[in-house]
């Protein structure tokens, strides 16, 4: 079975033992998972309250790791017997529904990663959690305001391309590295947002970032932001709406987590919102104002400058932003070669 199939399965097992009300509240329903161990294989079962368990069998002498009781996940060593069997598990179990997807996805990788350590389930399991706690759990430094706006503009666009494919997230490669946020089969997308209140002039880093890809257009996205208490729209929202929108949770998380927002944080990031006053989207051709390594080579300059950055100016008539129909044809060219 694939790491891919994991979760469809998982989810209908699930489907199935809900169809079913369990009959007591110190039992479980439970269907056992297609991934065997030296214990026997795993399972998964549905409480009195319909709460989700992934059950882990362990050696009937074995603890399982304290320190993990809720609000959303418990762990605990749980012994089951039926008419035919008696066995020792770690029970994991999802306390609050709103989670449930991502629950499904935390017992695939669970799954997926005993099928490559079938004599030691119980490592497994703790692998997966303490990978999982690394992506969730706050690293102590929160992100700064000039972060914070850059973040929220880029889930603007981002939310915006999700709202017409739930795969679009893979676009966003800005938090892996790459020059561009966005960038396509058919062209790139930058974003620049700023919480200035006069003029319109964003920070390039790099003599690179107003390069054009190989194939295709670059689009420069100017965001002007307020910052707001009761109005506006708050980063958390946005966040939570992308998460609603994609197709895979845990791969949006790991790219959030790869710009420095994690959910441990959230309490702290929820009092933050931002109006957006202005918002304007530029085609990146020759006539747009720019310092390219190509550039300066045609002006026979030799390059020798590294780590440049550079301030350009938006804030005239020129250059003259895309009208909405030019930003539909933009978005659509970029999601074209997603979607085949």
């Amino acid at each position: 079975m694939t790491e891919g199939a994991l979760p469809t399965v998982v989810e209908e097992h699930w489907r199935r033992l809900t169809a079913e009300q369990v009959s007591g509240e110190r039992r479980l329903r439970v269907a056992p998972l297609p991934v065997d161990t030296v214990n026997g294989p795993l399972a998964i079962g549905i409480d009195y309250e319909g709460h989700r368990h992934l059950l882990v069998p362990i050696k009937s002498r074995q603890q399982v790791r304290r320190g993990m009781d809720g609000p959303v996940l418990r762990l605990r060593r749980r012994p089951l017997e039926d008419a035919e069997s008696y066995r020792v598990y770690a029970d994991l179990g999802c306390l609050l529904p709103a989670y449930q997807e991502l629950f499904t996805r935390l017992c695939s990788d669970v799954l997926a990663e005993t099928g490559q350590m079938p004599g030691n389930p119980l490592r497994a399991l703790y692998r997966v959690l303490d990978r999982w706690k690394a992506l969730f759990e706050s690293k102590g430094v929160l992100l700064g305001p000039d972060e914070l706006a850059g973040l929220f503009g880029e889930l603007q666009v981002l939310n915006r391309l999700l709202e017409q494919d739930p795969g679009a997230y893979r676009l966003w490669l800005g938090p892996r590295g790459n020059r561009h946020d966005f960038v396509g089969a058919d062209g790139a997308i930058e974003v620049k947002a700023s919480t200035a209140e006069e003029g319109r002039r964003p920070r390039i880093h790099g003599l690179d970032q107003l390069e054009s890809p190989s194939e295709g257009a670059l689009q420069l996205v100017w965001l002007r932001l307020r910052r707001a208490t009761s109005s506006g729209v708050g980063l958390v929202e946005l966040v939570d709406h992308a998460l609603d929108l994609c197709d895979d949770e845990s791969a949006l998380l790991s790219l959030l987590a790869d710009v420095g927002y994690r959910p441990g944080d959230t309490e702290l990031y929820q009092p933050l919102r931002f109006e957006t006053t202005e918002e304007r989207w530029y085609r990146v051709d020759a006539d747009f104002p720019k310092l390219t390594e190509q550039q300066l080579v045609e002006a026979g300059l030799p390059v020798d400058a590294l780590n440049v950055e550079y301030t350009i100016d938006l804030s005239g008539e020129q250059p003259t932003p895309l009208g909405e129909g030019d930003v539909i044809e933009a978005v659509h060219r970029l999601l074209a070669g997603q979607r085949t």
